[in-house]
């Protein structure tokens, strides 16, 4: 029996949170051409948030997304160009059309982990103009198993060919993943992935438990290049798979060549896992917050990681940046 997993290279778009989404043409070139000679199935290129998201509340992307899949799209002879949509930052008529009509191969449409029912309309285009579509439910430490099983089923009704759950916030254990990796796969007719994140220093682990519980999928990105501790490293990966006996199709020696491109050419600094990260896993806060919740503890002079705290305890998600202003607000009202 052919044990086949498809990995989902995003250090061209989850490594847009770690630089402020300011990764330039150049760089996407050179990452997407060392990407295209390693073999990766998909590279998925953008603003962290996905198309359409570049704004003064999540941040102001360098390159328009016209000119990022451009680029890409230059680069990748074998590879598939891949983007992240989540409806409401990215539409159908002004950002989802032209992104198909550069050459975009597969599309995934994702909401939060409880609010499948707005990527319908998304899903069906994709699937309209022939496609790649998967589902992602974002956020998925937030949800219970079931809930899980029954959004993700929403996604698969609406034409997803296969469902990604995201530990967005890098808050994990081996056996949560067990536990929702394996009712989905139980739950649905399509193939599951998942994509993890480092905050717990998880990464690694939770991602072979997510494939030996019967996920199909996996992301990871050169160096864990990502949001928050960054994500599960893609060279890593490849290799304990190789070693576990699955075929991705990666080849190990040109993906670790990509691995020091992008370390050289695309990123300021190799992602860590700093103190402040591992109270936004514990706090399950969504890792994309890092460059805000950062910037906005030095200017007040407050701890960020009681922002983390506070920020878990009100359960925000990502696109509530604006909150994170508040919270440091509160927090100096009531220390005086």
């Amino acid at each position: 029996m052919v044990k086949q997993i498809l990995i989902s290279d995003s250090t061209l778009r989850d490594g847009n949170h770690a630089c402020a989404h300011q990764l330039s043409i150049d760089q996407i070139a050179i990452y997407a051409e060392a990407a295209d000679k390693a073999g990766v199935p998909i590279v998925e290129v953008g603003h962290g948030n996905g198309l359409g998201a570049s704004s003064l509340q999540v941040g102001l992307c360098k390159e328009t997304d016209k000119d990022m899949l451009e680029t890409a799209r230059k680069h990748l002879s074998k590879s598939k160009l891949g983007i992240h949509v989540i409806p409401g930052f990215a539409t159908i008529k002004r950002d989802l059309i032209s992104a198909i009509d550069i050459g975009v191969d597969v599309v995934r449409v994702a909401s939060h982990c409880t609010e499948a029912d707005i990527t319908q309309r998304h899903l069906g285009y994709v699937r309209e103009r022939g496609k790649e579509a998967y589902g992602v439910l974002m956020m998925s430490h937030m949800a219970s198993a079931t809930v899980l099983v029954e959004e993700a089923q929403k996604m698969e009704l609406y034409g997803a060919e296969g469902i990604i759950i995201m530990d967005s916030a890098g808050a994990y254990l081996p056996s949560d993943v067990q536990e929702k990796i394996s009712a989905l796969v139980n739950g649905l007719k399509v193939p599951v992935g998942f994509h993890a994140h480092n905050n717990l220093g998880m990464s690694i682990a939770n991602s072979i438990t997510a494939i030996e519980s019967g996920a199909k999928i996996l992301d990871g990105t050169a160096r864990g290049f990502g949001a928050g501790a960054g994500n599960a490293q893609i060279e890593v990966l490849v290799a304990v798979l190789e070693k576990m006996g699955f075929i991705t199709g990666i080849d190990l020696y040109k993906i670790l060549d990509a691995s020091d491109v992008a370390e050289k050419n695309v990123m300021s600094s190799v992602p860590i896992i700093k103190s402040d990260s591992i109270v936004s896993g514990l706090s399950g806060v969504f890792s994309g917050f890092a460059k805000h919740v950062t910037r906005i503890s030095s200017e007040y002079e407050v701890d960020p990681r009681d922002v983390y705290r506070e920020l878990g305890k009100r359960k925000i998600v990502g696109g509530q940046e604006d909150i994170i202003i508040e919270v440091v607000m509160d927090l100096i009202r009531n220390r005086k």
